[in-house]
Formats: C-alpha cells, sequence, structure tokens
C-alpha cells in the first residue's frame, strides 16, 4: 500500500505540478515542501487503488538505497512498480544486460548463452523490456525460473513495447519485477524519447556490472545501449561486452563494443563471468 507522500507526489505529477526530476529536487526535496501543496488527492488515491501497481517515494523507508556514486541530478524520486521492488536493494547481485533491438540470429545465440552462464552463477539480470537484446534477456530467465528486473520508459498503465506485455506479466509472476518514474503519459515526442535515454541510467544505478551484448556506434545505427555504459562509467560500475576480435571487428553492429575497446572494457568470457562472483 502507498504512503500519503508518495499519493501526494503522484497526485502533484498528475496535476502539472512537478514535471521533471530537477524540478523535483529544486523546489520540492523535503516532506514538509510537498505537504504544502494545497490541491485535493482523493481523485488520485482512487485511482491508485484500481491501479494494478503500487509506489513509493523517496521519503518511504523501503524506498529502493541509491548508491552514493550517483550525482543528486540523476538521483529517482518516485517508482510505480510491480512485483519484488527488494530487488533493486539487491545491488551486488544484478547484473544488467543490453544490447540492439535487431540482432541477428548469430548475436541472439551467443547472448542467450551468455545469459545462461549469467543467472547460473545466482544474478538476477536487469534489462529494459526493449525488443531484441532486452527480450532474449528476460526471455531467457523467464524460463529457467529466475527472477529478472525490468526497467520501462513507459507507464505501468501502458506497457511499452506492447508487443511484450506477455512477458512483462511472466516477469511478474516468476517473482521479478518492472518498475518506472513514470506515471503519465509523455506530453510531446521529445518527451518520450528522452525516457529511453533516462530508463538506460536505472539499469546502470541498480547493477554491479553492465553488460553490452551488441550496438552500433552513434549514428550508424540503434545505439542507445551507449547511454547505460556511459553512466555505468561514471557510478564507477563494471562494464564488460560481448566481442570477438576476429570475427566481430570492422562489423557494424558492433561499433560500440570496438569504440569501448579504448576505454578497457573488459571483454566478457566464460573466466570472466565467473570473476564477478568474486568482486
Amino acid at each position: 500500500m502507498f504512503s500519503q507522500i508518495a499519493l501526494k507526489i503522484y497526485s502533484a505529477i498528475c496535476e502539472g505540478l512537478i514535471t521533471s526530476r530537477s524540478l523535483f529536487w529544486k523546489n520540492f526535496s523535503t516532506e514538509e515542501k510537498i505537504n504544502a501543496l494545497d490541491f485535493d488527492t482523493e481523485k488520485y488515491e482512487q485511482k491508485l487503488k484500481t491501479a494494478d501497481f503500487d509506489i513509493v517515494c523517496c521519503f518511504d523507508e523501503n524506498f529502493p538505497k541509491i548508491p552514493e556514486s550517483v550525482p543528486g541530478k540523476d538521483r529517482p524520486f518516485l517508482f510505480a512498480y510491480r512485483g519484488d521492488l527488494s530487488l533493486l536493494n539487491e545491488i551486488d547481485n544484478n547484473i544488467a544486460v543490453i544490447g540492439v533491438k535487431e540482432p541477428n540470429e548469430g548475436i541472439a545465440k551467443r547472448e542467450k548463452k551468455i545469459v545462461s552462464k549469467i543467472i547460473e552463477s545466482g544474478f538476477c539480470v536487469v534489462s529494459g523490456l526493449a525488443d531484441g537484446c532486452d527480450t532474449i534477456a528476460h526471455t531467457e530467465c523467464v524460463k529457467n525460473s529466475r527472477k529478472t528486473v525490468a526497467f520501462l520508459p513507459s507507464t505501468l498503465y501502458k506497457i511499452y513495447p506492447p508487443r511484450n506485455l506477455e512477458l512483462s506479466q511472466k516477469i511478474v509472476e516468476n517473482g521479478g519485477l518492472l518498475v518506472s518514474e513514470y506515471v503519465t503519459e509523455p506530453k510531446s515526442r521529445g518527451d518520450g524519447i528522452s525516457r529511453f535515454v533516462e530508463r538506460d541510467r536505472l539499469q546502470a544505478m541498480f547493477s554491479k556490472a553492465v553488460v553490452l551484448i551488441a550496438s552500433f556506434r552513434y549514428g550508424e545505427g540503434d545505439s542507445g545501449s551507449r547511454h547505460a555504459m556511459h553512466k555505468a562509467k561514471i557510478y564507477g560500475k563494471q562494464r564488460f561486452m560481448m566481442f570477438d576480435k576476429q570475427k566481430d571487428f570492422g562489423k557494424a553492429g558492433f561499433g560500440l563494443n570496438q569504440d569501448l575497446l579504448k576505454e578497457n572494457v573488459t571483454i566478457l568470457t566464460e573466466k570472466s563471468i565467473k570473476d564477478l562472483v568474486l568482486r
């Protein structure tokens, strides 16, 4: 059940009083400031009571602990969620797996082997429910009766992408978690696009390490994974990637992976997956 302070924040978002994370931390960063807002929350309370998800805010005791390495401007203040929220507090047991939306058959086959090794080692996989590599990661977890966490760029009222609605339900049924910062639909195309980028930081924030399967470099195709890899670097997270210097070098679909060689991102091997357990 949601707290009254979380309800007030949720209602303020719906009322258009809190329109961004930066505005929240600038003007509403204390319970006193939230409680000083004067409007009726009853209709929003009724809406939440009939919703199939819960909410939690930064003033609640059960709000996930944010790593100290995360700068203030990146810190979330409200989550809508369905499933086991406590998984976000088990950061040392979470591994984010990210990659392109349209992996070819070879990439998909290799990813499945990597995810299999990760979950066999006892880790919980974090991803973004997107098409392609995200879907493969979540599906492998569900197939093997393992918990997985999906951070969404959409509200829980309207799962995105719609084709993954059934998968999202299976994630929760299997003891996993669906979670989003958003409780209202985007007001513009730009707002909608920015939500995908913002979602990427959360995958890095709540994981011990981020594993890049495959991604184009910026400007050459689907390269959203670069945002999560960049935030992982800022947050001091371990960074790994799937890359075979003989097979993948020069291939467009591995452009980002190839560029990350210059940053000494660890190439994922069976040994390095095992090393994750010891780090």
